[in-house]
């Protein structure tokens, strides 16, 4: 496998192509999370109907992401991402189209698809721009992902506010983030299979060395999954808030996740990774408290703003300790990110099962316990303090000039 060579400009310029990249998709998410109770009243589904239908976006997601890697072996990694940073922004429009159960169901699984696969493609470019600039940018791109997702979602309070119909506000939405998907894409790295180099297999297990890390970054981004779908949920059955005010809550949600991943890097040089995340571990158990406790809008969007805040840095600071956990980077950091963007997509269906079961109250305080995990494993990213002075090299490509 021959090593990716390029100026360091065309470093500095895939850098901001796959970072806006990340913004695209992240502004997906939050266009969609922001209308989730449109879509659920649309769909005339209940609390639990809802959470099951959200639960074919995990299953969709499953059956897909093992596909990016064949996918961008057989047609280069820049090829790849446009087609499939196109099926993720297109697939947008579909749940908003369903009229009931089934379709709904049908949508979640397309999108969880289309979203798996995106999300596979664009991390591996992360990494590959990362090693290629010998410094640490990986919770930077994390935190455009969140400033994308909190652009979606501003978007998606403005139109919940004028009582706007969410199919016509996702097909826009849809439309003019592709475009700005193509258009990145022009410029990312295009990475190419050697000549001789084997396909990569589609299922590999996470090595023994990535499971507690997994497990930590389960914690987060269950939080993270639970609190994007069921947020504005939460204020508008629990709280009885209007449309506008629920969709805000989402949209405080990932404004701190933005500013705390885009702050990231600059915190774990100082703290370190286990202080770090010990810490953001406290603000979100102390912010899961306040959305179960709340009995008033303002003390919940307070509560969700801080599990935003402690949750942010988890995930990126998971891959880089992975990436040093054992004699095989690439496997453990593959492993990783399965267990973690796995309980992503099925947090807002459990959440959705259990507050059917019980209450949303109940559901978040599963979330505020699991929270715990941050507090009490964040000593296994110990691999993590020393990010900045180890590079990981993904093994799956090699690169044509850019």
């Amino acid at each position: 496998m021959s090593e990716v060579v390029c100026a360091p400009s065309e470093a500095r310029r895939a850098r901001y192509a796959v970072a806006a990249v990340f913004t695209v998709h992240g502004a997906v998410t939050g266009s969609f999370a922001t209308r989730v109770p449109w879509i659920q009243d649309h769909a005339g589904v209940s609390t639990g109907q809802l959470g099951f239908a959200l639960a074919f976006t995990a299953f969709g997601a499953a059956c897909a992401m093992p596909l990016a890697g064949s996918i961008t072996h057989r047609f280069g990694s820049r090829a790849a991402l446009r087609a499939l940073l196109a099926m993720w922004t297109l697939s947008l429009t579909l749940p908003a189209l369903a009229p009931n159960l089934l379709t709904l169901c049908l949508a979640m699984f397309a999108y969880g698809a289309s979203a798996g696969m995106a999300d596979v493609a664009m991390n591996a470019l992360g990494v590959e721009v990362e090693r290629l600039l010998d410094r640490s940018i990986m919770s930077g791109l994390h935190g455009m992902w969140s400033a994308g997702a909190l652009i979606g979602s501003a978007g998606g309070t403005l139109a919940a506010h004028l009582g706007s119909d969410a199919r016509l506000h996702h097909v826009l939405a849809a439309a003019v983030l592709t475009a700005l998907g193509l258009l990145a894409c022009h410029w990312v790295l295009d990475l190419r299979p050697a000549d001789d180099e084997e396909p990569p297999p589609r299922f590999t297990l996470p090595p023994r060395s990535a499971l507690l890390i997994g497990a930590v970054g389960f914690c987060a981004v269950f939080a993270e999954g639970a609190s994007l779908d069921w947020s504005a949920v939460y204020l508008r059955d629990r709280l009885e808030s209007s449309a506008g005010l629920a969709a805000a809550c989402t949209t405080g949600f990932m404004f701190t996740m933005a500013v705390a991943r885009i702050a990231g890097d600059a915190a774990v040089n100082r703290f370190g990774a286990v202080r770090t995340v010990r810490a953001g571990g406290v603000l979100a158990v102390l912010g899961g408290l306040l959305i179960v406790v709340a009995d008033d809008p303002a003390v919940a969007i307070g509560g969700f703003g801080l599990m935003g805040l402690g949750i942010a840095v988890v995930v990126p600071l998971c891959f880089a300790a992975a990436g040093r956990s054992g004699p095989n980077p690439s496997q453990a950091i593959a492993g990783v990110a399965t267990i973690t963007y796995t309980s992503g997509l099925i947090a807002p269906s459990l959440i959705g099962g259990v507050a059917q079961a019980t209450s949303l109250v109940v559901s978040f305080g599963v979330v505020t316990v699991l929270s715990c995990g941050l507090v009490a494993f964040a000593g296994v990213l110990r691999g993590a303090e020393r990010t900045a002075a180890t590079k990981v090299a993904p093994q799956a490509e090699t690169v044509s000039g850019s």
